[in-house]
């Protein structure tokens, strides 16, 4: 069977990594393409990689146009999705790459990004405990966040297995310049970026973190809290993310790996490397594949886990894919990329 799939949002960066994975995806044929700015111009104009869309356009922003598809992406900035959802046929599977329906607390929304809050809907991370299933049975999904992706990841058999105190989490992590979107900013010109790093939403301002703690919270450690530093790098995309956390009891470094292959076992686009292989965004650019590494600090008596995965491929686009692959029925890794491109 092959569905009709809309795009709306798709002049971005997740919007065009979109594209690019849907053209190969046996059972998606894309139906609509829209981009409210851009549209009228020729999609090759902003996404020239795209060549089997020669002489496509993107279309305009319409409610009629996607209620003919069967599957739409909204890769859309913050709190714009909303807008559209409640005219959509009750029947159309939505994958949401923003965050209008990742928070459950409208106070948190609030705080982190201000106006009002639409819901929640089941979110789109199915490497942890039940989210697959449910994400099954859904036919709304809320695509996690890029760097709460690498957090949650990196920290995730650690909280359930209950070694480390899940209320001192210090997570410094770097993303490429695409992680801050398309629109034209002074401080992401190349000039600006290149040869130098600088930190960000500095203080625990940054609107992941809400997210973040929700979902450890939903692992069972209750008031869990991080503290994050987000760094923006000279580079295009990728995340590389250093979590810490103090353990709470004596505990092995092989105890500590079994514990994390045994939590992704069933999950392939997670990797734990082989001792004393590090993470590298390089490796993981334009894939699903997060990879990670741990360490015991025997010094301060913290867990490290490193992560590196692809911000616009499982922090977003290809993310995105395998939800939608999952509330279609189809195998999870449809069209998914595990492997990176590095040269």
């Amino acid at each position: 069977m092959v569905m009709k799939i809309g795009v709306v949002g798709a002049s971005g960066y997740s919007g065009g990594e979109l594209l690019r994975l849907l053209l190969g995806h046996p059972n998606f044929s894309l139906h609509y393409v829209a981009a409210g700015a851009s549209a009228g111009e020729s999609i090759t104009s902003i996404h020239p990689h795209l060549t089997a869309l020669s002489g496509r356009k993107f279309e305009e922003t319409s409610v009629a146009k996607m209620n003919e598809c069967d599957l739409l992406f909204f890769a859309l900035p913050h709190g714009e999705s909303q807008k559209y959802v409640s005219e959509l046929q009750a029947d159309i599977r939505v994958v949401d790459l923003g965050a209008d329906y990742r928070l459950s607390e409208s106070s948190q929304w609030e705080k982190y990004y201000g106006g009002s809050h639409a819901g929640s809907w089941v979110y789109g991370a199915p490497e942890l405990p039940g989210q697959r299933e449910l994400i099954k049975g859904a036919l709304r999904i809320a695509n996690p966040g890029c760097y709460a992706t690498a957090i949650n990841l990196a920290i995730a058999p650690a909280v359930t297995s209950k070694i480390i105190d899940a209320t001192d989490i210090v997570v410094v992590a770097a993303s490429g310049v695409t992680g801050a979107g398309r629109s034209a900013k002074i401080n992401l010109l190349g000039a600006e970026t290149m040869n130098s790093l600088t930190s960000y939403k500095f203080g625990g301002i940054h609107q992941h973190t809400p997210e973040i703690e929700q979902t450890l919270d939903g692992l069972g450690a209750s008031g869990a809290r991080i503290s994050f530093t987000p760094i923006l790098a000279p580079m295009p995309r990728g995340i590389l993310a250093t979590v810490t956390a103090k353990i709470s009891h004596s505990v092995q470094l092989a105890e500590v790996r079994s514990m994390y292959q045994d939590f992704y076992s069933t999950h392939g686009f997670v990797t734990l490397l082989p001792e004393g292989e590090l993470p590298r965004t390089s490796s993981t650019l334009g894939s699903n594949a997060v990879h990670l590494q741990v360490a015991i600090d025997s010094h301060t008596q913290r867990l490290i886990v490193s992560c590196a995965l692809d911000n616009l491929g499982k922090g977003a686009a290809s993310a995105a894919l395998q939800n939608a692959n999952l509330i279609s029925g189809l195998k999870e890794d449809l069209g998914v990329p595990y492997t990176g491109v590095r040269a």
